[in-house]
């Protein structure tokens, strides 16, 4: 699907939900950049662990990323540094959480994901872009799923490091549930269901149902 005129579809949503499926093949059906926001923060996290910084100085991680060169084009690379794999682990999720609580560090990553997509034709994901980052977006989409749900599809991806089986999905739920609770109590910027976003229950629901959801949603917005 493309048109002359360019989008800018926001994904949000939490952990286990789908976003990065969803988003990923939105992007390469029309032909957008996708950039998972969520990357951003956890390269920043990599790269304080990295370099000796204290996840809980704030001013030094502003610092940090507002001075970092990202390349998110499927892969993840921070400074120079592949970080794909290395920021898919439950200690480089925890370490974002603590990074992202940050209004400072927000604020400097905000700026770099508005200019990612200051001229449209992108599909960007992560818990604040409908809310925050892109208020104004044509399209905006909320995923949820069942907490069940969640750590069930966490368990089965391969880009992250983390354990299997039944007390392995009790360890990620918890995980899930703990991310939850620091995302929506933040005072900047918590993860909520944007005004206007489109709420879609992934629940029991295969990636081309809504997929095929997301892109009729998107036909509307481009008649």
């Amino acid at each position: 699907m493309t048109d002359a005129r360019r989008l800018i579809i926001a994904i949000d949503g939490p952990s286990g939900a789908g976003k990065g499926t969803v988003a990923r093949t939105i992007a390469a059906r029309m032909s957008y950049r996708h950039i998972d926001t969520g990357a951003m923060y956890r390269a920043i996290a990599w790269l304080a662990a990295h370099d000796g910084v204290d996840l809980h100085d704030e001013d030094l991680m502003a610092a940090l990323a507002g001075s970092a060169h990202f390349d998110i084009n499927g892969s993840v690379h921070v400074n120079g540094h592949d970080v794909t794999s290395a920021i898919r682990t439950p200690e480089i999720d925890r370490a974002a959480a603590i990074v992202a609580r940050h209004p400072a560090v927000r604020a400097a990553l905000v700026r770099r994901q508005r200019d990612y997509g200051r001229d449209g034709g992108i599909v960007m994901e992560g818990r604040d872009i409908g809310s925050v980052v892109f208020p104004d977006a044509e399209v905006k989409i909320y995923l949820d799923a069942s907490p069940d749900e969640r750590a069930r599809r966490r368990s089965t991806d391969e880009a992250h490091a983390i354990g299997r089986g039944i007390a392995g999905l009790e360890t990620i739920a918890d995980a899930l549930a703990a991310r939850d609770t620091l995302d929506r109590t933040r005072t900047v910027s918590p993860l909520t269901q944007a005004e206007g976003a489109v709420y879609i229950d992934t629940t029991g629901v295969s990636i081309a149902e809504v997929v095929a959801r997301v892109l009729s949603i998107v036909e509307a917005r481009l008649t």
